[in-house]
């Protein structure tokens, strides 16, 4: 048996395993260990390899990048526990509630304005799912419309900085333009950095956000009675009042945080500390700050690091068996191969990793697929920036795309009971078009990505 079926057969099997629902880090792992025993029976692979991968970890665990992760977390997680976020929404719902469509434009804004001081699209969903769908409902609009619009705003966090995934992203894509700088003979390639990708996803997310609210606005032209208007009894002095104080400090926090990677001023780990204790500072000066929100916030903090942090070790070990198995070279030589060169093998991979955003969480797909198709892409001539993008507007659709999309399940979790599962499945399909859409504008203008990296640096 060869060493190329070995990594295929690997590669499938702890992608069933990964379907049927078992842990995602134990998976990796611990199919990378046997396969990789098989592999020194059968004498096609060194066992010692595996003697590299302490210095693996270590590599983790120096890398200054990913400390920006937890931070960036707290920050998310701090602003949801203290009630920030619930009212930002209530009061910019007030605001546009006396526009045709005006509730769902102020949940696509405030999903975009906490994807930008959070990240986190689990807070952010659930957070309006629990404030914004029972007052649409209330308000007499469509369960199909209400759901898909929270669901899809939520999903902004994907996309719109800072984000997470963009960090993770960045951190293997970085990776990947080395195995292809080796593999094309270029020894010093420019870096990817999560200021790149930061600066490059802007304008795609708020194309994004354009794009939610134009579909909100036909609607309400064709509908009107799927999107009716919600008048307050506050008076509309009253209404601004409330607005400009609920939306100037997220906007400061996201000025301060964003603005000082886009200027040079700091480093993503250390904006990220910047936002981690300015969340803090914003809800002790609320009031809301004491030590039950804190302790619930480092808590929530340290499960969720400690589960990126594991698939992260997890994978670099199925990343060093595939290698060993010369799985690498293989993907490589298939992507070369396809007809269409650059853009044929491209557009391959982006299906790819769509359906398998019907199954997989999209950390699973960043720490197992990127490793093994990345270096390809890039050696074939994709711009990592641009392919970055890409990947992550991708990953933001698997977040809406049934059946197993996240956005679905959190909002489910937190809806009234009479709200019909159905109705969330059918409400984000045309919101996942216009994720296509988006996709395939990045596609085909690569600017709208690379513009203002290009502009900063």
């Amino acid at each position: 048996m060869t060493p190329e079926v070995l990594a295929v057969i690997m590669f499938l099997t702890t992608l069933l395993f990964l379907l049927f629902g078992f842990p995602v880090a134990f998976t990796l792992a611990g199919s990378s260990l046997i396969f990789a025993f098989v592999g020194d029976l059968l004498g096609v692979f060194n066992f010692k390899m595996l003697l590299f991968f302490p210095q693996r970890i270590y590599g983790v665990m120096i890398n200054e990048a990913l400390v920006a992760v937890p931070l960036f977390i707290f920050m998310g997680v701090m602003l949801e526990k203290t009630k920030i976020a619930a009212k930002l929404l209530e009061s910019i719902g007030d605001l546009f509630g006396s526009v045709r469509g005006g509730l769902g434009i102020g949940v696509i804004l405030v999903g975009m304005l906490l994807a930008a001081s959070t990240g986190i699209v689990g807070a952010t969903v659930v957070t309006m799912g629990m404030l914004a769908l029972p007052s649409m409902l209330k308000a007499g609009y469509d369960e199909k419309i209400a759901t898909g619009t929270i669901c899809a705003s939520g999903t902004l966090g994907q996309i719109i900085p800072p984000s997470i995934v963009l960090i993770l992203l960045a951190e293997m894509l970085q990776g990947a333009n080395e195995e292809a700088g080796l593999l094309t003979g270029d020894l010093a390639p420019l870096p990817v950095t999560a200021i790149d990708l930061f600066a490059g996803a802007l304008l795609p997310g708020l194309m994004l956000v354009g794009f939610f609210i134009i579909y909100i606005l036909f609607t309400a032209r064709l509908h009107p009675d799927k999107l009716p208007l919600k008048i307050s009894n506050k008076p509309k002095a009253e209404i601004w009042k409330n607005a400009l104080f609920e939306v100037i400090p997220p906007i400061f926090l996201i000025l301060a945080v964003l603005g000082s990677i886009f200027l040079g001023v700091a480093t993503p780990t250390e904006s990220a500390s910047v936002g981690a204790a300015g969340a803090a500072i914003l809800a002790l000066l609320r009031r809301d700050l004491n030590l039950k929100n804190i302790s619930e916030a480092a808590i929530t903090t340290v499960k969720m690091s400690s589960f990126v942090f594991i698939i992260l070790i997890g994978a670099s070990m199925f990343s060093l068996v595939f290698r060993g198995f010369q799985g690498d070279e293989m993907i490589s030589n298939f992507l070369t191969n396809i007809p269409g060169g650059e853009y044929g093998a491209l557009i391959i991979v982006m299906l790819t990793i769509f359906i398998l955003g019907f199954f997989l969480d999209y950390i699973e797909i960043i720490f197992v697929i990127i490793p093994l198709v990345g270096p390809g892409l890039i050696a074939n001539g994709a711009d990592p920036l641009w392919l970055g993008i890409l990947i992550s507007l991708n990953l933001q659709t698997s977040f809406l795309t049934p059946p197993f999309g996240f956005s679905l399940f959190f909002l489910r979790g937190v809806a009234p009971e009479n709200v019909k599962t159905s109705n969330i499945y059918a409400g984000v399909i045309p919101f996942i078009f216009i994720q296509i859409l988006a996709i395939i504008l990045v596609f085909a203008f690569p600017q709208i990505a690379t513009w203002l990296p290009r502009l900063i640096n």
